[in-house]
């Protein structure tokens, strides 16, 4: 059998990875400033984490469905007073397009109403309010062909509020910042007006962070940045550092019951101590004060690149724009200079999305490189 073929790949071959770096079979050392769509959020093979697994896999191993898993609470206590939000509850599942699944059944359930508006270039997984965009074509991908998604431009809160008058709205859905769609975000005010007419026409608002969160933009989540409160916040990449893991953090408006949700792997013993590790590596290494120090002195300095027409995005979650294609681009950093760096819907722009522990040495030794390739 062969692998349905719906991945264009480079001709490298990971076989171990520690911190930052990826080796491949030949030995090769690689800089890893992608970490697979930003999933490695504590570094690859991070001690404390793989004793997590590893012990965990002694006791019970994995386990889910219908038992107490005292794991489980831990997560959601833990992940509650590191982000802020100790008042909500926590839904687990396995990835992020599940959690953002979730997320829209929970809101069309509490509303009574089906249709959801998210932004264009968003993507939130292969789910009803998804838009993949290959080959400059945008592919709508309905999950649930009960929900319908219209997609609004970001910052225009006037077509937004024309949509809201129609009455059979029931959720918003916006990422804290786009991820493969470009690096684009809603501005504070876009943020604040959603928001507020969210509660006039009672209307759930859901952050999608599946990205954008665990610390990534410089603060736990990244509509943190503007001082709202989503009633609905979905997180998943790097909440298990390469882990199979998601969630929605909900909150006290929306009342649970039983059967309303369900899943046969979500919240197992073993994603949750690879959870729960994250969240001890994080609070105990300080990583997302790393991520603004670093993150400054890099933008600082790959500003000063000619060739670089803008930076997008906030702290650890990164896009250099050029005015060229980067295919060919990526391709040289990965074969001549052994760095893994990411692309986007945006043909024009190079997403850097590392390890929440990398240092500023290794960002300055992608500058060298960068600046070596483009010359």
């Amino acid at each position: 059998m062969d692998l349905f073929d719906v991945y264009p790949v480079y001709n490298v071959t990971p076989v171990s990875a520690k911190g930052c770096y990826v080796y491949d079979e030949k030995g090769a050392k690689y800089l890893d400033l992608y970490g697979g769509h930003g999933v490695i959020s504590i570094g690859h093979a991070q001690e404390d984490y793989v004793n997590a697994i590893t012990e965990q896999l002694k006791k019970i191993g994995f386990y889910s469905n219908s038992i107490i898993n005292p794991i489980q609470l831990a997560l959601a206590k833990k992940l509650g007073k590191l982000s802020g939000f100790e008042n909500y509850a926590l839904f687990l599942c396995n990835s992020g397009a599940e959690a953002n699944e979730n997320a829209l059944k929970l809101a069309s359930f509490h509303t009574g109403k089906k249709r959801v508006i998210a932004f264009e270039n968003a993507f939130h997984g292969r789910t009803s309010a998804a838009v993949a965009v290959t080959d400059n074509k945008k592919i709508n991908a309905p999950i649930n062909q009960q929900q319908v998604s219209t997609f609004l431009p970001l910052n225009e809160i006037d077509l937004v509020e024309k949509e809201l008058a129609k009455n059979d709205v029931c959720a918003i859905i916006i990422e804290g910042i786009q991820g493969v769609g470009g690096l684009d975000e809603g501005n504070t005010g876009f943020f604040k007006d959603l928001e507020r007419l969210c509660k006039k026409h009672d209307v759930i608002l859901i952050a999608d962070e599946i990205q954008s969160g665990y610390g990534r933009s410089g603060k736990f989540f990244a509509f943190q940045h503007h001082g709202i409160l989503p009633d609905l916040i979905t997180t998943a990449k790097g909440m298990g550092n390469g882990f199979p893991i998601g969630g929605v953090l909900i909150s006290s408006k929306i009342k649970a019951s039983y059967g309303l949700l369900g899943t046969t792997f979500g919240g197992n013993h073993l994603a949750c101590s690879a959870a729960l590790a994250v969240l001890d590596v994080i609070q105990r290494d300080d990583l997302i004060s790393n991520v603004n120090v670093v993150s400054a002195d890099f933008i600082e300095k790959v500003k000063q690149i000619p060739q670089v027409k803008k930076v997008k995005g906030k702290g650890l979650m990164l896009g250099l724009e050029f005015d060229f294609d980067v295919a060919e681009l990526r391709k040289k950093l990965i074969m001549e200079e052994h760095i893994f760096t990411g692309g986007a819907s945006n043909k024009k722009l190079l997403r850097i999305l590392p390890p929440l522990n990398i240092s500023s040495k290794q960002l300055d030794d992608f500058i060298i490189s960068l600046k070596k390739v483009l010359e």
